[in-house]
């Protein structure tokens, strides 16, 4: 391990620290930074070596190529710098992905400039300071492009997003422009779903109501019955309706209105059995997709939180952001 990497590491996170976060970032001499490259300190060295070759033995065409070199580079500098200079960043706030996917960061590049930006690269720096993987992009003149970015966060929860770093070395290589950005976007990160789990519980008599549901093997809710002639059309399970005409069966099935006011599907942690806590949000993130599959009405209890039985995309993303931060 290079001893110099927890300094390397310190001096980075300080150095970060004091950017301001922001979702939108426009490059200017304030926040971009230059210095040559590895092949910019080799032609510096060789430039050296010429000028002092020409310098001894006055040689009138050494000098000519020492200064023409030089000048070129100089210009370059200047084309470096001015390539990333002026360009807008802006960050699409990322969607919520379960644990040990990565999150997609959509970036997008605006440049007012009326020449095209080439070779400009965008990467996630990394918490240990090695040099970042980039994606690199052209940026029209006058025009947008975007940019994705994978990042995989360290666990569930909701987190900050990571620096970004944009970079370039049009048009000669021989000096390092970039810049570094700290968006102000969190990413949600919900637990990873268990890959069997087992059949959802069992119903909860309402008040005033007797008898429990049944779950069956597949793990379906029984507050659903065969369709019957007469039943309101936004009774049907579409969704279960599609399952059913994509593997050839003509099967319709509607929601069962006397025994969801009996019964109530509750997503309990404590129905979850003795294992961890992350084991248990698991299985709870498991049976919200689940019951959410089946189009069923179903809550949410964890500790601290209740969330009232519902159904759809807005409920299953609250009960799941609950599991996120429990």
């Amino acid at each position: 391990m290079n001893p110099l990497r927890p300094l390397r590491r310190r001096l980075q996170t300080w150095f970060h620290n004091r950017i301001r976060r922001s979702d939108t970032l426009t490059l200017t001499q304030r926040n971009v930074y230059i210095l040559p490259s590895r092949p910019g300190w080799m032609l510096a060295l060789t430039l050296a070596v010429l000028l002092l070759a020409s310098i001894n033995y006055q040689l009138n065409l050494g000098y000519l190529l020492t200064f023409l070199l030089a000048g070129s580079a100089l210009v370059g500098m200047h084309v470096c710098h001015g390539n990333l200079r002026g360009l807008t960043l802006h960050l699409h706030p990322p969607e919520p992905v379960h644990a040990h996917e990565a999150v997609v960061l959509e970036l997008q590049l605006a440049s007012e400039r009326r020449r095209v930006r080439h070779g400009i690269g965008l990467g996630v720096v990394d918490a240990d300071g090695k040099a970042p993987t980039l994606a690199w992009t052209d940026v029209p003149a006058q025009g947008r492009t975007p940019v994705q970015l994978a990042w995989r966060a360290p666990g569930r929860g909701l987190h900050a997003l990571p620096t970004l770093m944009a970079q370039t070395g049009f048009p000669l290589g021989t000096f390092r422009v970039w810049a570094f950005w700290r968006p102000a976007s969190t990413a949600l990160v919900y637990p990873e779903p268990e890959a069997h789990p087992p059949p959802l519980p069992p119903g909860e008599p309402q008040g005033g109501g007797a008898g429990s549901a049944r779950v069956q093997a597949t793990g379906e809710y029984d507050g659903v019955r065969p369709y019957r002639r007469g039943d309101p059309l936004k009774s049907v399970v579409w969704k279960k309706a599609a399952q059913a005409f994509a593997s050839g069966r003509d099967e319709l099935v509607s929601r069962d209105a006397l025994s969801s006011q009996r019964q109530a599907l509750w997503l309990d942690i404590n129905q979850c059995g003795g294992a961890g806590m992350e084991a248990r949000l698991s299985r709870l993130t498991a049976w919200v997709l689940m019951a959410d599959r089946l189009g069923l009405d179903y809550g949410l209890r964890v500790p601290g939180r209740e969330i009232a039985p519902d159904q759809g995309a807005a409920h299953r993303a609250r009960c799941l952001e609950a599991l996120a931060l429990c």
